[in-house]
């Protein structure tokens, strides 16, 4: 008989404790989900929610005062979600105050920050009111761009590499423009050449004066003369031709 009392008493007890556990979770639950406070409901109106869930957590200044009730997509450009705040909040969110998604910590869970309006003079949100979205960062578009990039530097890489390997077969003499640069032989002939090249440039203007010097003297010659004075008239002849051809072109121009 003590027995029977003994164990209903231990079953008693740990159903209240059961009961008292199950009763903290709700209130832990409900406390978290705003559902024995005064709420509001708001919506805004996304292009992506970024992986944003039904349940996801509402902050204002950092503090947890919501939650996401409904995410429900319009059009192929438009998500709205509706979120559910708190009451005692209501004076703080104005007419124009943004609404962002972001993370629960690095990795965390998706949730909606709501940032206040620049202008302090702005009304109160309204009941159902709008708030103005922030759409979240294409992180597919962001990682295109960051592998475009990393393909760019592995180029980038890669020639580098290369022009290093051909410069420093051109320091060790390898190939034609390693050996000319490196080899003294070449580089001596090459000055060789130059120094070559320029007395005979110095012998052909030499020769150039010679010949100048002997054509005025042949000009000068009692025997020549009367030739350099027929080359002198008939040049001054055929320059007055095509002078009077021109004044004539001139006079009568054609149609």
């Amino acid at each position: 008989m003590q027995n029977n009392t003994a164990q209903k008493i231990k079953t008693g007890i740990f159903v209240m404790a059961g009961l008292a556990i199950l009763l903290l979770i709700i209130i832990f639950i409900g406390n978290q989900k705003n559902l024995f406070r005064s709420t509001m409901r708001l919506h805004v109106n996304y292009r992506t929610v970024a992986g944003l869930q039904e349940g996801s957590f509402v902050r204002f200044a950092g503090i947890n005062v919501g939650t996401v009730e409904l995410i429900d997509i319009k059009n192929d450009t438009t998500v709205r979600v509706d979120i559910s705040v708190q009451e005692k909040i209501r004076p703080f969110i104005k007419v124009g105050s943004k609404a962002s998604i972001g993370n629960d910590g690095l990795m965390g869970d998706k949730l909606i920050q709501i940032v206040p309006g620049n202008d302090s003079s702005q009304q109160v949100i309204a009941e159902n009111g709008e708030l103005v979205a922030v759409n979240p960062f294409d992180m597919d578009k962001i990682m295109s761009k960051v592998e475009k990039v990393g393909n760019i530097i592995s180029n980038i890489d890669t020639l580098s590499g290369n022009l290093a390997a051909i410069f420093g077969k051109v320091n060790n003499g390898q190939g034609t423009l390693g050996k000319l640069i490196n080899n003294e032989k070449i580089a001596d002939d090459l000055q060789e050449t130059v120094a070559s090249a320029k007395k005979t440039v110095k012998t052909a203007n030499k020769a150039a004066e010679g010949l100048n010097e002997n054509m005025e003297a042949a000009k000068h010659n009692f025997l020549l003369k009367g030739y350099f004075k027929k080359k002198e008239k008939k040049r001054i002849a055929d320059s007055t031709a095509k002078a009077k051809a021109l004044q004539k072109e001139q006079a009568n121009p054609k149609n």
